[in-house]
């Protein structure tokens, strides 16, 4: 009976974690509550329109703002307005510094922005929510950060009447990984909106098998940023999931590496943790009922349900995303029914982006013609 409430508890928190907040009113998803006009580095050459909203979404829990960029091509717009490539970014940590939308990254400006401009498509890029905004970001939050991306949309719709109805969600690592929950929720929690596709490259998936067998005995591995990653991840449940006691699973030396990372961008995290392995951070397994249900709840990328076209884009070379991973995520998602397109590059994880990037706007002109 112990067991049975037990359980009981940990399959309501996932429902928790998984479900839509109900805000109404001022908090209401994608209620606009600032606008700025982007200036300086923070441009796009050509673009016609460049600001950056705070706007309501949802957290793992409740409602939490964030904030995004919104980019138009120049000219007209087409009848029924600028389709949507809603980008969804890859890691810069989890402190209010380091969102997307307030540092120059010259790889989008420069090139990823540019080329979805000149194919005739709006850019809506979200940080996520508690980045740059009040509250802890939920890193590898899937759902709350499919969320921030799709009610992103709603409110650059909100203050953009040149927008469109039909959108796309393109993107890398923790963006790959955000595609693909918002590419399942987007269908049934915007009907408003006309998803067509998602692409997502250097996608971490499956992590939900290693989490919660990590325990004291896990050594450093042969791959980048591991720790800074997984100290992220633990810093998220630590401050959304308090009842999971994160704290009684640490070592001093894991506290340090949560206040690191938790202050740090993730470069400069890396720099100072990456000598330290994973099993020196844990005094005890992360183990136990309600645990897994959250992680489970965070990082399971849904499999069932994919009912837009997906593409899915891996590096051979990746130590951040390995390989096989992926090949385990693109086989479940074709045994699932997934209308899938893979494509497969000789590079690493950022790299591989970049080759991607050809084949992902080919994607994109297809479903959002």
């Amino acid at each position: 009976m112990a067991r049975a409430r037990i359980i009981a508890g940990a399959v309501a928190v996932a429902v928790a974690l998984s479900a839509p907040a109900a805000a109404q009113g001022s908090d209401a998803p994608g209620v606009v509550t600032e606008t700025v006009e982007l200036s300086g580095a923070l441009r796009v050459d050509g673009a016609a329109l460049a600001e950056r909203i705070t706007y309501w979404s949802r957290g793992p829990r409740w409602p939490m703002q964030s904030t995004a960029a919104i980019y138009l091509p120049p000219g007209p717009p087409p009848p029924g307005g600028w389709p949507i490539v809603a980008y969804a970014h890859g890691t810069v940590g989890i402190a209010d510094q380091c969102a997307f939308t307030l540092q120059p990254r010259a790889f989008y400006l420069e090139t990823v922005y540019p080329e979805l401009l000149h194919a005739g498509f709006a850019v809506v890029i979200s940080d996520y929510v508690g980045l740059g905004t009040p509250g802890t970001h939920p890193y590898l939050d899937g759902p709350s950060q499919a969320r921030s991306v799709i009610d992103g949309v709603r409110a650059a719709r909100a203050v953009t009447p040149a927008l469109g109805v039909r959108w796309a969600v393109f993107g890398q690592s923790q963006g790959g990984q955000t595609a693909l929950f918002a590419s399942a929720l987007g269908p049934s929690d915007a009907p408003e909106l006309e998803l067509r596709g998602a692409v997502a490259t250097g996608a971490p998936s499956n992590l939900e098998y290693g989490v919660t067998v990590a325990g004291p005995w896990v050594p450093r591995l042969p791959l980048r940023k591991t720790t800074t990653y997984f100290g992220l991840i633990l810093a998220g449940l630590r401050a959304t999931a308090p009842e999971l006691d994160i704290d009684g699973y640490l070592t001093s030396i894991g506290q340090e590496v949560l206040r690191m990372v938790e202050s740090e961008c993730v470069n400069d995290a890396d720099a100072l943790v990456h000598d330290i392995a994973i099993g020196q951070m844990l005094s005890r397994q992360l183990s136990g009922p309600a645990l897994d249900a959250v992680v489970r709840s965070m990082l399971r990328i849904p499999i069932e349900g994919q009912t837009v076209p997906l593409f899915i884009g891996q590096g051979l070379t990746d130590l951040e995303v390995p390989a096989p991973l992926s090949v385990k995520l693109i086989a479940d998602l074709r045994s699932g029914g997934a209308d899938l397109q893979v494509g497969v590059y000789p590079g690493d994880h950022l790299g591989a982006a970049a080759e991607a990037l050809p084949d992902a706007l080919a994607f994109l002109r297809r479903v959002l013609a």
